[in-house]
């Protein structure tokens, strides 16, 4: 039986704020896979190495978490007003598909980045010396984000002084801007609060009637009292991802939560739908001792966030869901509004598994809903490896 070669791919592996993922450029990847569809899913599956029923990922990119099983496609915008078009998947770890229903708002920091330096930003947009402006439409959600990439002898500016609580290293700070971040979710009739309430008693069989906001904003988040489900919100990974019935309580609360926001239709279809919604946890303030060791004092912060991701507890805070915090924060009565004091506000520090993040947003009221014109952060991005990748051919 003749074997065939396996093929290469142009890709750079990037890290962008505390996620990892590979990068492509459309027009690199095989023609079959520049299109969406089976050949494309299996392609960036068996480049991450999925699906692996060790949960390992060792015969592929991934790092057998939900922050390092990632794939990204950048091309070129024809949109009005935009640089380059960017698709994000996450591949399942150990199931055999490619979730496309949400953006990652961490890897978008690597966009810009990727973009500029494989020549898809216009040079005349990419200053000698400053921050260029990359304007990007995240096609998964049909949103705009805004990236400040800074610039140093007419090349992205990668090393630098920012820290970020979830990264060991400083790099270079990328500002980021979520433009009208509400997410316009199939069947959520693109509202913010897709059940017209700010606070929604979610019940849950066998966990009980949660007080919970339920938002479109950043990514579509679930978000719940520590203290109703027996947590401070002060708890690390291992205290969650070591119980499986913990991982099984949240699970239930993600599915009848993401039935109530119009995101599903019946309750089993959850199981294809890995990456949205997520569901976080939120409480007041409280001193902790964060993953790396270092003290997290109640006053640092404005409210503690534990959120899950691909069914665990995330190390730090994925990027969209700190858009869908920084958002309820600043809309006052929400859970997430209340745990933070209550009041209005144009921005939240919160704590997390790593440390704390800032995260601004802007809303108002606009005949009668809420709306937020856009939500603030700042991540950094790294190039980590760069060339081309190998996979076998796709039969």
């Amino acid at each position: 039986m003749a074997h065939l070669p396996q093929i290469k791919i142009a890709a750079t592996y990037m890290r962008g704020g505390t996620s990892k993922g590979v990068f492509f450029r459309l027009d690199d990847l095989p023609a079959a896979a520049q299109t969406p569809g089976a050949a494309r899913d299996a392609l960036l599956m068996r480049v991450i190495g999925s699906p692996d029923p060790y949960g390992k990922q060792i015969d592929g990119m991934g790092g057998a978490t939900s922050s390092t099983s990632k794939t990204v496609i950048i091309s070129r915008s024809s949109r009005p007003g935009h640089d380059v078009d960017y698709l994000f998947g996450q591949v399942s770890i150990d199931k055999a598909f490619v979730d496309w229903s949400g953006n990652c708002g961490n890897l978008s920091a690597a966009v810009g980045p990727f973009a500029i330096s494989a020549g898809l930003v216009d040079a005349e947009r990419v200053p000698r010396d400053g921050i260029a402006i990359v304007r990007i439409w995240q096609a998964n959600i049909g949103k705009t984000i805004i990236a400040h990439v800074p610039i140093t002898d007419g090349a992205v500016q990668e090393t630098g002084d920012f820290e970020l609580d979830g990264v060991t290293f400083p790099a270079a700070e990328v500002a980021l801007e979520f433009m009208d971040p509400a997410a316009e979710e199939e069947g959520a009739g693109g509202a913010m609060f897709p059940t017209g309430n700010l606070v929604d008693d979610l019940e849950v069989p066998g966990v009980g009637t949660l007080k919970a906001t339920m938002i479109n904003a950043g990514i579509p988040t679930i978000f719940v009292e520590a203290e109703a489900i027996g947590y401070t919100g002060t708890e690390l990974q291992d205290a969650i991802n070591s119980d499986p019935k913990a991982l099984a309580k949240f699970e239930t609360i993600r599915a009848h939560g993401a039935l109530r926001m119009g995101l599903i239709k019946h309750l089993d279809e959850i199981a294809t739908r890995q990456h949205t919604p997520k569901v976080a946890f939120v409480a007041k303030p409280a001193d902790y001792v964060a993953s790396s060791g270092k003290q997290v004092r109640a006053a640092d912060v404005d409210l503690l966030v534990r959120a899950m991701s691909m069914g665990k507890l995330h190390h730090a805070m994925m990027g969209t869901a700190a858009v869908a915090i920084g958002t309820a924060a600043a809309i006052s009565g929400t859970v997430v509004n209340l745990a933070a004091g209550g009041g209005e506000r144009e921005s939240v520090r919160f704590g997390h598994p790593s440390g704390t993040l800032r995260v601004g947003a802007q809303a108002s009221r606009k005949d009668g809903e809420w709306v937020v014109t856009k939500a603030i952060m700042s991540r950094s991005a790294r190039v980590l490896m760069e060339g081309w990748v190998r996979a076998p051919q796709q039969g």
